[in-house]
């Protein structure tokens, strides 16, 4: 019965009925469509772009429709230069107007066409920072994906101990029945059974957390049920020169840092053009009309065109122009430091990876010549416990080295591949294959 339940366990998991198999390229494309923070960020960048106008600069004049209208009921007392006293009751007055008026600001000390530059230095921070996220986005699809292949390995090789466990636990109670081994060794083979049927159920678990957190950054339904490649190819071919330049010109943390830099200086710019005077020009065109009971007037008509012209210039606002300046000029030099600070992190941060990655490169070298060394030396004891030529112990070692060199080797193909895509994230030209 045991080894019933043993046998199926070993199939079911992936038996692969109701499963696809879902690529890094499709699993990277739903992303890049669903995913919330990328299309949250996708949505800051569109108001950015939004924003670039020479309207929204100042640039534009402004017209409007103005339309008023009045009336009142007052008692009334008037005397003239005749002596003659005129008074009325309830006197009724009327009053309407409307236009068209317009309002230009034809200069500010250029400050519209700072403002015009600063609009379109944010839509690029914009660019720069939707970027960011999607880099970063698809670092964590391809990495749980990987993580995947890499436990799916692990779940095959563990997979493999717990039916080796289980043909020695039948071969220890066959072997018992017929009074050729003892009771301990039974109890000995059902414990390493018991072991190695819970390493594949953790396995399992772990492989199942990781999907459904793949399937979260997918943005689709957690319980989506698939299954991954099963290889992990791994790029043996980065130069460290060749990606020093690429994130010099494409990482977008120094680009954000670099356009952060460029509004700094255009604020700086915009606040000096704050010293030079104000020109506006207005027109405007109104019809209005009047009506009154008591008054030398009882009624009025006029239409007719206005125009004017006006400046103002700042002469002195308590030393505030000065401040605002120096303010600015502050806020420059920090941006000056912060790209310093951002080339000399992303510097850091790509030599550091790359010492990883040649690392990793040589540990999957390593490990794989240790995979193949454990597998064959499992084989022979195999076929020497089959021939009962060695003790039980010594075929579960065997077991237990072939297990934990999989394991290794595993993990240092996962560890060398992300590696790689932090290489690739750094350097702004995250690659999918």
């Amino acid at each position: 019965m045991k080894r019933l339940i043993i046998v199926t366990l070993f199939f079911i998991p992936f038996c692969g009925v109701g499963q696809s198999v879902l690529t890094m390229e499709e699993a990277v494309a739903i992303a890049l469509e669903n995913n919330y923070d990328i299309r949250l960020v996708a949505k800051d960048s569109d108001v950015a772009s939004n924003n670039v106008s020479v309207g929204n600069a100042g640039m534009l004049p402004t017209v409007s429709g103005d339309v008023s209208a009045a009336a009142s009921i007052q008692n009334t007392t008037q005397t003239l230069l005749s002596g003659e006293t005129r008074a009325l009751r309830g006197a009724r007055n009327r009053s309407m107007a409307y236009g068209v008026s317009l309002d230009w600001t034809v200069f500010d000390g250029l400050q519209m066409f700072t403002r015009y530059d600063q609009l379109k230095a944010l839509k690029e921070l914009g660019e720069a920072n939707l970027k960011t996220t999607i880099l970063s986005t698809v670092y964590e699809v391809i990495s749980n994906y990987y993580d995947l292949v890499q436990q799916q390995q692990l779940i095959k090789a563990t997979r493999t101990a717990l039916e080796l466990s289980a043909f020695r636990h039948e071969t220890a109670e066959n072997r018992y029945q017929i009074g050729r081994a003892s009771k301990l060794e039974v109890l000995a083979a059902s414990v390493d059974l018991n072991t190695d049927t819970t390493n594949v159920l953790r396995q399992r678990d772990l492989f199942r957390r990781t999907q459904i957190r793949l399937n979260e950054l997918l943005a689709r339904d957690v319980n989506t049920d698939f299954t991954v490649v099963d290889t992990i190819l791994i790029a043996s071919d980065l130069h460290y020169e060749t990606l020093a330049e690429q994130a010099k010109r494409l990482n977008p943390a120094l680009q954000s840092a670099l356009v952060s830099h460029r509004i700094s200086q255009l604020e700086l710019k915009r606040v000096k053009g704050e010293r030079y005077p104000v020109v506006s020009v207005s027109s405007a065109y109104t019809r209005s009309r009047s009506a009154a009971e008591l008054g030398f007037s009882t009624r009025s008509h006029n239409n007719g065109l206005s125009y004017g012209v006006s400046a103002s210039m700042n002469i002195f606002n308590g030393f505030m122009q000065r401040r605002n300046e120096r303010n600015a000029e502050l806020m420059l030099d920090a941006a000056e430091i912060e790209v310093t600070k951002t080339e000399e992190n992303i510097h850091a941060q790509l030599l550091a990876a790359y010492q990883t990655y040649l690392m990793n490169l040589e540990l999957v070298r390593l490990e794989e010549r240790n995979k193949d060394i454990a597998r064959e030396n499992m084989d022979i004891t195999l076929e020497k416990f089959k021939l009962g030529s060695i003790a039980p112990v010594e075929f579960r070692e065997a077991q237990r080295n072939f297990v934990d060199a999989s394991t290794r080797y595993s993990t240092a193909q996962y560890q060398a591949k992300l590696a790689e895509i932090t290489l690739n994230q750094i350097a702004g030209v995250l690659k999918v294959d």
